[in-house]
């Protein structure tokens, strides 16, 4: 007995070093993130060249076959990212390295370090499980480590996946070492065993999937954040307008507004049934925890309200009259509703809840 507790106290020890492990290897991937987004910068006149030689340089030409045998000779249309009917059509940025090798080399550091660092922090995660002998998201500061180590995962398999993510790169490890600074300062709770209504299977299904969903919400979030940036500096364009420096070095860059909205759009859609699923499993645990499915907990009642907030949205993106912004701004106050929901229900509101301490 008292080997097995030396034994989760020296687990919950490395646990809480390959936290704070991980903290620092984020910190040098934060600094990568910025030194790609610098290096990747054009001057002025690389701007100008960059764009006089789209404008003079023909695209590829393609060989065609033609009806009587012969072969002709086609150019190859432009690709462009196609946005609703009536809107843009934009071309996608270079993204942070901005086409130059040396800003390319520093996001391949920067991706390099938070991969490191996610690996570092999923040990961390895992140390804690095996200190405490159950699923490691029992409390907030569990809660937060996960949450932060899916993130950075969902973000690292859209990588892999070859999808041109890494534009979330920078947003994504400042919030991330924002979320374990405050979980290893205020939010740190001493390993411990549940209270017996929250030692159920149903804590690895229904916790599990809104960490999950979470994260991925979270995504779609910057997503559309920047699609709203992105926008603004599309429509300032488009009507003759001259954007400062700073706004053409870093928005040109990103990927047109047309393709955030859609990557935020699909990413909410995508997930939106498992969150749904996220609520219908918390209310059959709480029908074995409590002997009743809905009480109007707080917990319970934000969850839905989170859950109508995306359905708004996804209706909203359906909707003629409210596709865009106006279906962005929906997408960004049913995300709010999440984070209250973790952070403001969790710390300000009394509920069945919050006997898991912070």
């Amino acid at each position: 007995m008292i080997l097995a507790a030396e034994t989760n106290e020296s687990l919950a020890q490395l646990s809480d070093l390959l936290v704070y492990s991980s903290m620092a290897v984020y910190t040098l991937a934060f600094f990568a993130h910025i030194a790609e987004w610098v290096f990747g910068s054009r001057s002025k006149v690389g701007r100008t060249a960059a764009a006089l030689t789209e404008r003079t340089t023909p695209a590829p030409a393609v060989q065609v076959r033609t009806a009587a045998g012969g072969t002709a000779v086609l150019d190859r249309p432009k690709v462009v990212t196609r946005s609703a009917a009536g809107a843009r059509d934009v071309p996608d940025g270079p993204g942070a390295a901005g086409g130059t090798v040396k800003g390319d080399l520093y996001g391949r550091i920067a991706v390099s370090l938070t991969s490191l660092a996610f690996l570092i922090e999923a040990a961390g995660v895992i140390s804690r499980a095996l200190s405490v002998q159950r699923a490691p998201w029992g409390n907030m500061y569990e809660f937060s480590t996960t949450f932060s180590t899916v993130a950075v995962g969902a973000y690292l398999g859209f990588l892999v996946a070859k999808k041109n993510v890494r534009w979330i790169g920078l947003p994504l490890v400042t919030t991330v070492l924002l979320d374990l600074g405050m979980a290893v300062t205020w939010l740190k709770t001493p390993s411990d065993q549940l209270v017996p209504a929250l030692d159920s299977y149903w804590l690895w299904i229904h916790v599990s999937t809104a960490i999950f969903c979470g994260a991925v919400f979270y995504l779609g979030a910057v997503g559309t954040l920047l699609y709203l940036f992105r926008d603004s500096y599309e429509n300032k364009l488009a009507t003759g307008g001259n954007p400062g420096s700073f706004a053409r070095s870093v928005l040109e860059r990103l990927p047109a507004a047309a393709t955030l909205d859609k990557f935020s759009y699909r990413v909410n859609a995508a997930i939106f049934p498992l969150w749904t699923f996220t609520i219908i499993a918390g209310a059959i645990w709480a029908g074995d925890a409590w002997g009743r499915y809905w009480g109007w907990d707080a917990k319970e009642v934000w969850s839905f309200i989170t859950w109508v907030g995306y359905a708004a949205y996804l209706h909203a993106r359906a909707t003629a009259g409210w596709k865009g912004r106006k279906a962005a701004y929906i997408a960004l106050i049913a995300f709010g509703c999440f984070l209250f929901n973790y952070y403001g229900v969790n710390i300000f509101v009394s509920s069945k809840h919050s006997y898991a301490g912070v």
